[in-house]
């Protein structure tokens, strides 16, 4: 955290305001008592409006509004020097949403992907503006912190013109994939923690087999995921079908690898022996995997290193179990980490229809949101939502946390949280669920950084050819690959990739592998 606590500076301002202009005799509790900010004129009449995207995660309680109007964006537009609207977008459909958003001409001004691919997707289509220009006229904390972070730069560059701002990723969301296992169905079952494909076919198996749950019934479902599982199955081999990977010197893309192949054999065994949900495909939200482990019928979660409202919910339901991290597992090919993001955090690009007067209350928002504007939307109101213990802002109440500031993170597009993982009991209330979760969290993140995640270059070539082969490629691959996993003896692995392989090369694949390899020569320096 910073050394001079913004918590502590809003609390001083506030009471002096109030000693100031007197007690107004509201009471609007569900308000954070931070609202009000000495600083330029941030009235209603004084503002610029922005529309901005947010993420659409089902997180928001009724009781505290929607994406659009909650405590949070009010206290933004009070604090804040623009007023903001906010435009949820589906979080599992995110560029679809935005593309349809983009057509129509109703996209918000502030675009924003966690993907480098797609922002220049969007430049290359003329979607989003040069931001260069923006920056150097009317920033002065984001200049800044550019100068102090130029490992930015080269992710935030498209074809010499910056196209979007990013702040630097802290180790917590530098790690991002993760995988979770019962250890009391482990310890009941006189197992040990799988280190190998192998060995974690052999668990799950027994997982299924077993009754591990106790109930008298072969009922579980050993393995059960989020949107990251399927990409953690490609990490064990050292995969990812939307990534390039220097082969002899040459960039091949991820999906018509041989290992890619293998990756889909261990998917089709897992689904062919009922070792994960057959209605995994139409479980679209992954609502149904979700109540399976929540439930404790599943022993093998694969999502993410840390675990919220999943653990929480577990423990509701299972007090008893007992949940640690597991490192991803050996194959053929030597160990991977699951997957680790870049630098670079959110990617937030600029409409190109928005004009000049709105981008410079854009880059006022932004510093704004670099300078103060994160941290409470990251850990809450003091004496509300958390205490200071030393330096660490330490939740004075978790349900009551979860339910009014843990939505809130990504309000703050730009930020410097970096949380290390000898915090997280401290910031932890001090309830047992509470303090087992931290351990837990604290645990995944070691273990998530424990190996390192391959990637042979910074980011995926950003030409225009290779965005549309790709975006016309991924459906005909995807159907390819159901047909693999679910039909039986339809379709083998090897006889799939074949196909895949074809439709690539129908598509205009050796074509845009050349472009690639160009591409790589003329900027491999930037690339490391």
């Amino acid at each position: 955290m910073r050394k001079k606590r913004m918590g502590t500076t809003v609390i001083a301002i506030s009471l002096l305001l109030a000693l100031l202009a007197g007690c107004t005799g509201s009471s609007e509790p569900a308000e954070p008592s931070s609202t009000q900010k000495t600083g330029e004129d941030t009235s209603a009449a004084a503002k610029k409006e922005i529309s901005v995207s947010i993420l659409d995660r089902g997180e928001v309680a009724a009781e505290e509004g929607s994406y659009e109007n909650n405590r949070w964006t009010r206290w933004i537009n009070d604090n804040a020097p623009a007023k903001v609207n906010w435009i949820p977008v589906p979080r599992t459909q995110v560029q679809q949403k935005l593309n349809t958003l983009i057509a129509s001409g109703a996209a918000p001004d502030l675009i924003w992907e966690y993907d480098r691919s797609y922002i220049s997707q969007l430049a290359a289509q003329g979607a989003i503006q040069p931001v260069d220009g923006y920056i150097e006229k009317y920033s002065t904390t984001y200049k800044a912190y550019l100068e102090k972070h130029p490992e930015l730069k080269p992710f935030l560059t498209i074809n010499g013109k910056m196209y979007a701002l990013a702040s630097v990723r802290g180790q917590e969301t530098v790690a991002n994939h993760g995988i979770m296992i019962r250890q009391d169905w482990l310890d009941k079952l006189g197992l040990k923690a799988p280190t190998t494909v192998e060995e974690l076919l052999d668990v799950a198996r027994k997982f299924k087999e077993g009754d591990p749950d106790g109930n008298g019934s072969a009922d579980t479902v050993p393995i059960t995921f989020n949107y990251n599982g399927v990409q953690i199955l490609r990490a064990f081999f050292f995969n990812n079908e939307n990534q390039w990977y220097l082969e002899d010197g040459k960039l091949s893309f991820g999906r018509i690898l041989d290992r890619y192949t293998d990756s889909l054999a261990l998917q089709k065994q897992l689904f062919d022996e009922g070792l994960i949900d057959k209605e995994y495909i139409t479980d679209t939200n992954f609502q149904r995997s979700l109540q399976l482990w929540t439930t404790g019928k599943s022993g093998i979660y694969l999502g993410s290193w840390t675990m919220g409202a999943e653990f929480v919910d577990l423990k509701k339901n299972v007090p008893e179990a007992k949940v640690v991290p597991l490192e991803p597992v050996a194959s053929s090919y030597g160990r991977n980490g699951l997957y680790q993001e870049v630098p670079a955090n959110m990617y937030i690009a600029f409409n190109a229809g928005m004009k000049e007067d709105k981008a410079e209350a854009a880059i006022q928002f932004l510093d704004w949101m670099l300078e103060a504007g994160w941290e409470p939307l990251r850990i809450g109101d003091p004496d509300v939502h958390y205490k200071l213990v030393g330096e660490v802002p330490q939740k004075t109440d978790a349900d009551l946390f979860r339910k009014e500031v843990f939505y809130a993170r990504e309000y703050a597009i730009l930020n410097e949280w970096d949380p290390k993982p000898e915090w997280f009991s401290v910031m932890a209330a001090q309830d047992p669920i509470s303090q087992e979760q931290a351990k837990l969290k604290a645990d995944g993140l070691v273990t998530a950084m424990k190996n390192n995640y391959r990637r042979d270059i910074a980011y995926n070539p950003d030409l225009p050819e290779v965005s549309q082969l790709i975006a016309t490629f991924a459906p005909i691959a995807q159907q390819i690959e159901a047909k693999i996993v679910t039909g039986g003896g339809a379709l083998s692995p090897q006889e799939g990739m074949a196909d895949m392989r074809k439709e690539w090369k129908r598509l205009g694949g050796e074509n845009v592998e050349k472009l690639v390899q160009e591409w790589y020569e003329s900027n491999k320096q930037n690339l490391k």
